[in-house]
């Protein structure tokens, strides 16, 4: 298979700013912080040469595949026949699935 560019969509570009924030607030120094969103920057880039590994979630939203990421976080992308849409990225206990179905009882 052919290499799929990788984009990341302005709400997972924003879970990627709130994930650095709340590293910062957790005490992690920006250096630690900076070191993992570059490791999750990695994981995108690779869910370009192989983008069918994440587990296909269609009880979430139709074609959406997540894949765990350091045991701590959760990667949530589409395949589209010319791109991986990277669509939000979750850490730690955030009920991801809930946000992703857009239920209202969801933490955000």
């Amino acid at each position: 298979m052919k290499r799929l560019r990788v984009e990341v969509a302005i709400k997972a570009r924003g879970d990627l700013r709130e994930l650095f924030l709340y590293l910062r607030d957790e005490g992690v120094s920006a250096s630690v912080a900076g070191g993992y969103l570059r490791r999750i920057d990695q994981q995108f880039r690779k869910l370009g040469d192989a983008p069918f590994i994440g587990r296909l979630r269609n009880d979430l939203q139709p074609d959406l595949r997540t894949i765990g990421f350091e045991r701590r976080a959760t990667i949530a992308y589409r395949v589209e026949p010319k791109r991986v849409l990277i669509v939000g990225v979750f850490y730690g206990g955030r009920d991801y699935e809930a946000l992703l179905r857009g239920d209202d009882s969801s933490d955000g």
